[in-house]
């Protein structure tokens, strides 16, 4: 339900802009896309600790998902984007080794990248683009699936994104485009019952997302110089 949400949050937004936006323009000083991303996840568990003991050969791990994503981008210059990549995802935390295929938890999250990119221009219709920024996950509606365990809480995380994508120019301010961000992150996972008793563990996620979008590019008030962006 919230990942139609967010998708129709998306499109809500890019209704609003049509009426102050120009036609569509390549070279424009905004750029909205929508899209669909697999989320590939590092997985490397640090263990898992009852009470401060570990369990030996315990392990777990975050499944992939796919989901739709938005992103806006605000060309600071003829080159340089600002983009903001945003979305709303249900994961999963399983269990390996001696715990395997037990669902251990589950969380919504919302974990939005601001990355700073460079677009390189002089290749025709194709805009390829790298960036480097942050992306923050903040988890919300956490749920334990641990016998007698009845909470779960996610710690927040926050780390560096890389990125990688090109545009390819359509016409009339249209793209299609593949996009790739490598995210350095991790989290920490507290189970709790009413006794008192802690199930934890750390984890890095390090996702791997992997986006195909369409896109569209305008002057939302106007040019902004006489000459094109691009």
């Amino acid at each position: 339900m919230i990942r139609k949400l967010g998708a129709v949050a998306a499109l809500a937004v890019g209704i609003a802009m049509a009426p102050a936006a120009q036609a569509g323009d390549p070279s424009g000083n905004f750029q909205i896309k929508a899209g669909y991303s697999g989320v590939f996840w590092d997985n490397e568990n640090h263990g898992i600790k009852v009470n401060g003991t570990t369990i030996v050969g315990a392990d777990a791990g975050a499944r992939d998902l796919s989901l739709p994503t938005a992103t806006l981008t605000y060309y600071l210059t003829r080159n340089i984007g600002l983009e903001l990549f945003c979305c709303f995802a249900s994961a999963k935390v399983i269990g390996e080794g001696v715990l395997a295929n037990n669902q251990l938890a589950t969380t919504w999250t919302f974990p939005p990248a601001l990355t700073l990119q460079y677009h390189f221009d002089g290749l025709g219709p194709v805009v390829p683009y790298i960036g480097v920024g942050a992306q923050w996950i903040h988890y919300f509606n956490e749920k334990s699936k641990i016998a007698g365990f009845d909470k779960a809480n996610f710690d927040d995380s926050l780390g560096v994104v890389l990125q990688a994508g090109f545009d390819y120019n359509i016409g009339g301010g249209l793209s299609f485009g593949i996009d790739v961000k490598k995210t350095w992150t991790d989290t920490k996972i507290t189970w709790s019952d009413t006794a008192g008793n802690r199930i934890t563990t750390s984890h890095d996620l390090d996702p791997l997302i992997v986006t195909a979008n369409i896109g569209y590019r305008f002057n939302l008030f106007g040019s902004r110089t006489a000459a094109p962006l691009k």
